[in-house]
């Protein structure tokens, strides 16, 4: 499997984590887009959120309560923050095994428009 963040979990490729338990990880995105973006995802892989099956409502469950964590850890649970999940090509999914951004540390634009790449 070539799949860039089952190399992070697996430590074949660098991340700067900020939580970590046995069923998630939460690390640094390299291209934030906002002063607080990291990314949660699940250390078992799954493609998409239309992969996710009943056995994984649980582990969906950890990811929550993980960016829970790590809002309050960064400092912005209080503040306000954004979690999403791009699913799919027009989602904007660029990388296929589930995830959502955590992102604040500022007052964040409306979630409107489409993306030029996709026009």
């Amino acid at each position: 499997m070539d799949c860039v963040f089952c190399k992070i979990v697996e430590g074949e490729l660098p991340s700067t984590k900020i939580l970590e338990n046995d069923k998630v990880l939460v690390f640094q995105n390299i291209n934030p887009e906002a002063p607080v973006h990291v990314l949660i995802i699940p250390k078992k892989h799954i493609a998409s959120m239309n992969d996710i099956g009943d056995e994984d409502l649980l582990l969906i469950g950890e990811m929550h309560k993980a960016a829970k964590e790590a809002a309050a850890k960064l400092g912005i649970a209080e503040s306000g923050y954004r979690l999403i999940n791009n699913c799919g090509r027009d989602g904007e999914q660029t990388v296929f095994h589930v995830h959502y951004h955590l992102m604040g540390g500022r007052r964040l634009g409306a979630l409107t428009g489409i993306s030029p790449a996709h026009t």
